[in-house]
């Protein structure tokens, strides 16, 4: 039986859902606003697992201003998100992205940095000679470009965002609640009630798609189509005994990404080697993939790290759109009270802050007002114009 009625019901209560929570509070106190999460721990939440890096180098408008707002959340973060006088931390390192490129790689490098210099982005292209010089750790002989990112980029608390965001959204007068939506009840085209594992419904005004990795359920549960799916990503933790100076987070030809955490540990990964095979696959580590793929690139692009040392790792879920590798942000046309915020595919965490203040603005104003994320609407998927991003890690 529906014992409440909220104006907003968020299903999914990882950072996007926190932000959403957070910026509708923020825009109109007067909402009354849930959130349901099924893994109140988080012990398998995206928003846990994720590396938590931030960048600018995109290939689409929309995602460098994305992503450019959320550094600027960042590190506005202590400020926006304090409660009762404490200050959360969210760990930000400013330190940038190395993008390298060898001769095949160099046009579109170029191209690249064009948009994201239009658009805002403090970005350099770098020579060989000058990447050898400022970077004498890393292995030039097969390069021709670099693209660093000078400011805004970096790493960060990804939990500690997420924490941050949940704690100021409960404060601001969002209630969470620990459920599963197994049902969606709909008239007129409209949800009109959330059914949980527990028993309970709630009625809603408008329902937000916040669940990650689960979206496309959440969204057949209306009846809508969700090209969304969970690709299993493995992070691997080591150790390098020679210390290596001002390093950024480096992105190699053959798609390897490294970056330090610490004086002598790193943190390693690439896209799966079977792409079809960790589509929902089990949450566990590709341990081949280290010793397999993973170090002979780490050692073939900095000479220290044959002799390193792995220590640990992890795997966690992207919500990959296997459309065009974008989000999808805002209404649903066939279900008028039906929002999505989803498939960020893996530059989720970072675009949070944004994606949130986008998508609490068309709920309470009805069009955004500080991001235009109209590229990102649900409507392209129908249509068949994909936006594609080129720069998916």
């Amino acid at each position: 039986m529906t014992t409440e009625h909220y104006d907003v019901v968020v299903v999914g209560g990882g950072v996007m859902g926190c932000s959403v929570a957070y910026h509708l509070k923020v825009l109109d106190p007067r909402l009354r606003v849930q959130v349901i999460e099924r893994d109140p721990r988080y012990v398998a939440a995206s928003s846990a697992l994720s590396a938590s890096s931030i960048r600018q180098q995109f290939s689409t408008p929309v995602n460098i201003a994305l992503s450019r707002y959320g550094f600027q959340f960042l590190l506005d973060a202590a400020e926006r998100l304090a409660v009762d006088g404490e200050r959360p931390e969210v760990g930000l390192v400013e330190r940038g992205y190395l993008y390298l490129a060898t001769a095949a790689g160099v046009d579109s490098l170029r191209d690249l940095n064009t948009v994201q210099r239009h658009c805002g982005a403090d970005v350099a292209l770098l020579a060989p000679e000058t990447l050898s010089a400022r970077f004498p750790w890393l292995a030039t002989g097969d390069l021709a470009l670099g693209s660093l990112g000078l400011h805004g980029e970096g790493w960060f608390d990804g939990y500690g965002l997420l924490q941050a965001l949940r704690r100021k959204a409960k404060s601001l007068g969002a209630e969470f609640v620990h459920a599963e939506v197994t049902g969606l009840r709909l008239s007129e085209g409209r949800v009109v009630a959330v059914e949980c594992s527990d028993g309970s419904r709630v009625a809603c005004g408008e329902l937000v798609n916040a669940a990650g990795p689960q979206a496309a359920h959440v969204a057949r549960l209306a009846g809508v189509a969700l090209p969304v799916v969970p690709m299993r990503h493995s992070v691997f933790v080591f150790e390098c005994r020679e210390p290596l100076a001002d390093m950024p987070l480096v992105i190699d030809p053959c798609g390897l990404w490294f970056r330090p955490e610490g004086a002598r540990r790193f943190l390693a990964g690439a896209p799966p080697r079977d792409p079809a095979s960790q589509a929902n696959a089990a949450l566990e580590v590709d341990h081949d993939q280290f010793d397999e793929q993973l170090w002979p690139a780490l050692a073939h692009r900095v000479p220290a790290f044959e002799a390193i040392r792995r220590t640990s790792a992890w795997a966690g879920f992207y919500e990959m759109n296997l459309f065009d590798h974008n989000a999808i942000i805002g209404r649903v046309p066939e279900v008028g009270n039906l929002l999505l915020i989803n498939g960020f595919s893996g530059h989720g965490l970072q675009q949070a802050p944004a994606a949130g203040l986008a998508l609490a603005e068309i709920l309470v104003h009805g069009v955004t007002r500080t991001i235009d994320v109209s590229p990102l609407a649900f409507e392209r998927i129908a249509a068949g114009r994909p936006v594609r991003e080129r720069n998916v890690i």
